[in-house]
């Protein structure tokens, strides 16, 4: 029976299905696996169901010809924590687990959309410190998002389901910067990101994490957008420049932001923590346990596929 590394404590469906197919080890600590870990990992198993955080390096790996573990099976859809070339260098099969998350993203962009735009993370915060002295005709006045512009940067799956929901939820135009032209079942219109910021009330990021794409949105970008425009970021954290973002906000140039991700994650820029324009979430993008369990089992999928000899249902490599 195969040995399998479970890099974090996961959903029990998840674990129990690894468990009916697998000789299991699962990890009992949430913070990422260090390099050692990896790499002595890398050695003793067979195959690795590894998240977010646990970064899997071309040092790592320099170390082994081809490891004994030949499978990682990523637990998200993004996996620019992984370096795909050096583990096809090692013979390493790396998959993904696109699809799950689709829908449960987009709804908490959406959700930072509406808390950033009407205000509620201060409103909430209003009430439970007890300043709340009552409903007044301008008070916490927001953005109404109905009929406004939203600019999409990266119109993959989670870009589509945003778009598809502002477009036919609140009747918003739908502009979009994406590095080759998609076919959508909705009216949305292709633009180069200068000009999709500059024209667009809630400017969302959903592109892919990786070098291509790291601080993509940066001064430039959020110079171009109005100041009565918003940021919201459901991606990876280091494709916004958060001191950029934090200049913006502090200027005034833009008039807050929405975060689930950030650049130095768990980190977050102090200065961000203490602005009432900008609403925080803990990553939360995929916290659902129906979508979690999902994952999971699609990353099992993945591993069962491969040491059946199958083809691997969501090879990245």
């Amino acid at each position: 029976m195969k040995r399998i590394l479970l890099s974090r404590p996961m959903p029990p469906q998840t674990v129990a299905a690894a468990e009916d197919l697998f000789e299991v080890e699962v990890r009992e600590s949430n913070k990422p696996m260090s390099a050692g870990e990896v790499r002595a990992a890398f050695a003793v198993y067979d195959g690795m169901m590894v998240t977010l955080g646990d970064a899997i390096t071309a040092d790592i790996l320099q170390d082994f010809g081809r490891p004994r573990c030949r499978m990682v099976a990523n637990f998200g859809v993004g996996y620019n924590h992984i370096d795909v070339a050096a583990c096809t260098d090692h013979g390493v099969i790396v998959s993904n687990t696109p699809g799950a998350v689709t829908d449960a993203t987009a709804d908490i962009a959406l959700t930072l959309m509406l808390m950033t735009a009407r205000r509620a993370g201060e409103g909430e915060r209003m009430v439970r410190s007890g300043k709340w002295e009552g409903w007044h005709p301008t008070q916490l006045l927001g953005l109404h998002l109905t009929g406004k512009t939203v600019g999409v940067v990266g119109m993959g799956r989670i870009g589509q389901a945003i778009a598809r929901r502002c477009h036919f939820g609140f009747g918003m135009s739908v502009l979009y910067a994406n590095r080759s032209e998609k076919a959508v079942d909705f009216p949305a219109v292709q633009k180069p990101l200068a000009e999709v910021a500059a024209a667009a009330d809630i400017l969302v990021v959903a592109a892919p994490g990786g070098a291509e794409t790291e601080h993509l949105i940066d001064a430039a970008v959020l110079d171009a957008m109005p100041k009565t425009a918003i940021l919201v970021n459901i991606a990876r954290g280091n494709i916004v420049d958060e001191k950029a973002l934090v200049a913006a906000l502090e200027a005034g140039s833009i008039a807050g932001a929405g975060l689930d991700v950030y650049e130095h994650e768990p980190k977050v820029t102090p200065a961000l923590l203490k602005m009432d324009q900008v609403c925080l979430l803990p990553h939360l993008g995929t916290a659902s346990m129906e979508v979690r369990e999902e994952m999971g089992l699609m990353a099992v999928a993945n591993l069962r596929a491969y040491f059946d000899g199958d083809e691997v249902p969501n090879r990245v490599a």
